[in-house]
């Protein structure tokens, strides 16, 4: 059982569980709505959505084992809540939840092709999400504000890498930077 959190850091339990309370919370809003002050009436109002979102947020926990996992997971899941729940608010979880993940791809994707594939499954996040977002008037509304977050995040995410990339590289041994 162990293993399963091994690598895991205190801040990752941290953002786990705000991003997972605050997806709780919406859901809960969900479920209390009557939906008629939306752009669009909400498709279902049932129970079902509150524990299925919990399985959307959580992923975030696991970002500096595989993030590339994460983001399909996450994804894939972000996929089935809106054809199991239709027209509901997740915008107010879900972009934060993007721009975390577009961090954790800039920091932790390693070789390019993991951050092409990371940056592309998260745009994929935000248009099934937003395609279906009831608090959404229109799907290309809501794209000026997520995806320069989402850019804006991974850039300070590869530029913290970076950094660290080079402090770890100007702390090591001489012999270890000729072998570099």
């Amino acid at each position: 059982m162990n293993e399963i959190f091994k690598g895991i850091r205190p801040l990752d339990y941290v953002l786990a569980a705000l991003m997972t309370a605050a997806g709780v919370l919406l859901m809960v809003e969900n479920v209390a709505a009557s939906g008629e002050d939306l752009p669009h009436p909400l498709s279902t109002t049932s129970w079902a959505m509150v524990p299925a979102f919990l399985l959307v947020t959580l992923p975030i926990l696991w970002r500096r084992r595989n993030i590339l996992a994460v983001v399909g997971i996450t994804t894939v899941l972000t996929v089935a809540h809106v054809l199991a729940f239709g027209w509901i608010t997740r915008c107010g979880v879900l972009i934060p939840l993007a721009f975390a993940l577009a961090y954790a791809v800039g920091r932790f994707g390693g070789i390019w092709r993991n951050h092409v594939l990371g940056l592309a499954g998260i745009v994929v996040l935000n248009l099934v999400m937003l395609a279906r977002d009831a608090s959404i008037d229109t799907v290309v509304s809501a794209l000026p504000v997520a995806l320069p977050g989402v850019a804006l995040f991974y850039g300070i995410g590869v530029l913290v890498q970076n950094r660290v990339s080079k402090q770890s590289v100007g702390n090591a041994p001489v012999d270890e930077r000729l072998a570099a």
